[in-house]
Parts: C-alpha cells; sequence; structure tokens
C-alpha cells in the first residue's frame, strides 16, 4: 500500500526513528557551534572594551558587523539551497564561518577583526534557515512543529557554552579572547560529517528530478520501521489525507505572488522585530552589567546564570506548539518577552536583574523556537528555502541595527529608554504574529 502513497507522505506517516533523532542531533550540534560563535561577540566586545580601550561606537561595529554577513549570508544561503541542496549548503557554512573565526583570533586590530566577523557572519547566517528547513523536511507531520522548536533548543546550549568560555577562558588573561575564538574552528571539522552523515532533503532531491536518490532515503528511514506497523500507518495515513486541511501551493515560483505575500509581509517583520530585540538586548547585557559597574567575571557570571533559563523557554515551547499551534504560542512568547523586556530595563538589583534576565531569556528564545517552527511550514518545497532565508535576510537588517542603536538611547533615555523600545518591538511581532495561517497537522506538499 505504500507505494500508493507519494514519498513526502511515506515520510510524514512515520514515527520517530534512529534515523530522526540523529538528523536533529546533527543538524542541532551544528545548530550550537552557530550559536557559540554568536554567543561568543558578546563576551569579546566586553573585554576588548577593557582590553584594547574601545569606545562604545566601536564595539557597537564590531557587534554589529557579523550582522551585515548574516543578513547576505541568510538571503543567498536560502536561494543557494533551493538551487543544490540543504545538505551542501550546510556543509559549505560551517566550513567558512569556522575557519573566518579561527583566523579572527589571529587578529593584531580592530579593522582585521571586524572584516573577519563580516565573512564569518554570511557563514552563519546561511546555515541556519537551511537547517530549519532540512529538519522540518524529514520530520513527521504530528511532531513536525516540535522538532524544529528542539533543533532551535540547540541554540541555547551553544550559548550557555559562550557564556561558559566567557566566564572561564576570556577572563583568564589578556589573550584569553584569542583563545575563545580558536575553539570556533570547530565546525570546520564538524561539516566534514555533515557532507556524509546526514540525508539531502527529499523534496529536494524530487524537486530536481533526482527520484531514485529520493527513494534511497525514504526507503531507509522506513527500513528502522516493522513492516506490519508500515501497513497499519499507511492506513491511518490514508485516513488523514482524506481529511486533513491541505494547501496546494506547488507550482508557486515566488514569496511575493498574490497567494503567498501576506505570510511573506507578516514573517518578515516578526523577524525584524525579534532581531532587533534579541541582538540589542542579549550581545550588549555583558558590556551593560560591566557599566553598571560590576567586574568583568561577575557580568559574566550574571549572564551565564540568564542564559540557562533559555532551556526551560525551548522545553515549554516544543510541548505548547503541536498543543496550542504555531501562531498562538508565537504570540504568547512574544507577548512575555516583551512583558519581561520592561521589567528588565527597570531592574536595579543583583536579584531583580537576574530574575527579569532569566524571565526574558525564557520568553524570548522559547518565541524563537517557535518562528523557525512556522518559518518552512508557510511555504511549498520549490521556495522554501528562499521563504525562510529571507525572512531571516531581512531580520539580520535589525539585528545589524541593533547594536548600534544601544549607546545613543543609553545616552539619551538609559536602560528604560532601550528596554521599552525592545519592548514595544516585541509587541509589535505578536501583532504580526497573529496574521499568519495556523499550519498545524497541514500537509504542506503533495
Amino acid at each position: 500500500m505504500s507505494q500508493e502513497l507519494t514519498r513526502n507522505q511515506r515520510l510524514d506517516r512515520l514515527p520517530v526513528t534512529g534515523k530522526h533523532r540523529r538528523l536533529l542531533l546533527g543538524s542541532g550540534i551544528g545548530w550550537a557551534l552557530d550559536a557559540m560563535d554568536v554567543g561568543l561577540i558578546s563576551f569579546i566586545m566586553a573585554a576588548l572594551a577593557v582590553h584594547w580601550g574601545l569606545t562604545p561606537t566601536q564595539t557597537s561595529w564590531l557587534g554589529s558587523v557579523g550582522f551585515v554577513g548574516m543578513a547576505l549570508g541568510a538571503t543567498f544561503g536560502g536561494l543557494l539551497a533551493d538551487r543544490i541542496g540543504r545538505r551542501q549548503v550546510f556543509a559549505i557554512t560551517l566550513l567558512v564561518y569556522g575557519l573566518a573565526t579561527g583566523a579572527s583570533a589571529l587578529a593584531t586590530g580592530l579593522g582585521v577583526l571586524i572584516a573577519l566577523r563580516f565573512i564569518v557572519g554570511i557563514g552563519l547566517g546561511a546555515e541556519l534557515p537551511v537547517a530549519s528547513t532540512l529538519v522540518s523536511e524529514f520530520a513527521p507531520r504530528r511532531i513536525r512543529g516540535r522538532m524544529v522548536v528542539l533543533l532551535e533548543a540547540f541554540w541555547a546550549v551553544g550559548w550557555i557554552a559562550a557564556a561558559m568560555i566567557g566566564a572561564f577562558v576570556v577572563t583568564a588573561d589578556d589573550n584569553g579572547w584569542r583563545w575563545a575564538l580558536a575553539l570556533g574552528m570547530v565546525p570546520t571539522l564538524y561539516a566534514i560529517y555533515v557532507r556524509k552523515g546526514l540525508p539531502e532533503s527529499v523534496r529536494f532531491l524530487e524537486d530536481k528530478g533526482r527520484h531514485e536518490e529520493a527513494e534511497q532515503v525514504v526507503s531507509s528511514f522506513e527500513a528502522q520501521v516493522d513492516p506490519a506497523e508500515l501497513e497499519r500507518l499507511d492506513a491511518a495515513e490514508h485516513d488523514h489525507l482524506r481529511l486533513a486541511p491541505r494547501e496546494d501551493f506547488e507550482d508557486a515560483t515566488s514569496i511575493w505572488e498574490r497567494r503567498l505575500r501576506r505570510r511573506t509581509a507578516g514573517l518578515w517583520i516578526v523577524w525584524f522585530c525579534v532581531n532587533l530585540s534579541y541582538y540589542g538586548a542579549f550581545i550588549w547585557i555583558p558590556s551593560l552589567l560591566v557599566a553598571d559597574g560590576f567586574s568583568l567575571v561577575r557580568s559574566f557570571q550574571f549572564t551565564l546564570i540568564i542564559t540557562l533559563a533559555q532551556l526551560p523557554g525551548y522545553a515549554v515551547a516544543a510541548w505548547l506548539i503541536e498543543v496550542w499551534g504555531r501562531r498562538s504560542t508565537l504570540a504568547t512568547f512574544l507577548l512575555g518577552s516583551a512583558a519581561s523586556a520592561l521589567f528588565f530595563g527597570t531592574a536595579s538589583t543583583e536579584l531583580t536583574i537576574i530574575v527579569a534576565g532569566c524571565l526574558l531569556s525564557f520568553f524570548n528564545l522559547g518565541a524563537w523556537g517557535a518562528l523557525y517552527a512556522i518559518g518552512p511550514e508557510l511555504y511549498p518545497s520549490p521556495v522554501r528555502g528562499a521563504g525562510t532565508g529571507a525572512a531571516a535576510g531581512f531580520g539580520r537588517i535589525a539585528s545589524i541595527i541593533a547594536p548600534l542603536v544601544v549607546p545613543p538611547i543609553l545616552a539619551f533615555g538609559g536602560s528604560i529608554a532601550l528596554f521599552g523600545l525592545f519592548s514595544a518591538a516585541f509587541l509589535v511581532a505578536a501583532g504580526a504574529a497573529l496574521t499568519l495561517p495556523e499550519q498545524r497537522g497541514k500537509v504542506l506538499d503533495a
């Protein structure tokens, strides 16, 4: 009976197998390495402000230039993934930013370091939407959103690793930041595994007419399920296909055509506002704590504690996304982020700083998980990489702006004005999230 179903439907009806778990872990490790690299720059900014005597403006450019690269990488990485494959782009981007990060450890001046951070950003920006698209296209339909949120949870693992490196390596001596960047070369080696160990997207292979390869990939997943169980799943899938809502956009050629433009606009607004608030806050938190009079070591320890709250945020989002749905979960976590940002802006004691920071981590990173889950589901296979990549690329414009606007806003209105801006951006994102279609349980491809 399985031959009556398309390959995509055969993947959709499977339970979670060992190959699914290996795909999630393999993609997640790459995701965590990305997060570690992004997180490290926040600690290096604070350290170099002390060791090199950087001005707030110079520090801002060091934080922003990587996001310029990420904007370009996200946009063109998604387009490239639709042309040469998700797995290929995943491996290439790991190689690019791993080598550039390692080279950054040898930088002798701010100009060289900024140039290398731009190259790092290109690799980072291209990798993130490609990895989420790959996992989304393999995940069983019943837990597709949950698997993408679990992938996003590896971001917290990487950021925690960055916080630990910041607390124990960057602060070790004046050259600690160089050793921290040297550790960023790990993705270079991991790229070899990605190229050989992860499967290529079946949807991509079919779009390119590589049907024999696509069949081999699907069969390898089915081989891990008992044949009698497959028969039962086939019958259940046929029943589901008769009743399930679906979207037939297989002939779509642009993310801005009439049927898709509203969701594209809504997704871009969410990406922009979340990037503005997240990177404006978290890239600067270590430096803001130092400016408030805390020592470098103490501020890094606070940041590590705050970062740990990301993990339960992802866990709750992963559960709710299949219970409430994508849209409601995303909007709820964005509203929680808005309230937490206001709380952090008014926090003045060690206890309130930590509590407010933990709440901001919890809600903001839960929102990120839901956002990455909903993005690939909004588009059909031929433009899925382009859709997720373009949204991420547009969002990176905000991440470029965010570190640059922090110093003048702090000078003008202090922390209350700064985190009030971030809170307002989260509220706008929540409104935009409610305009997106709910995709839970829908059949995405024929």
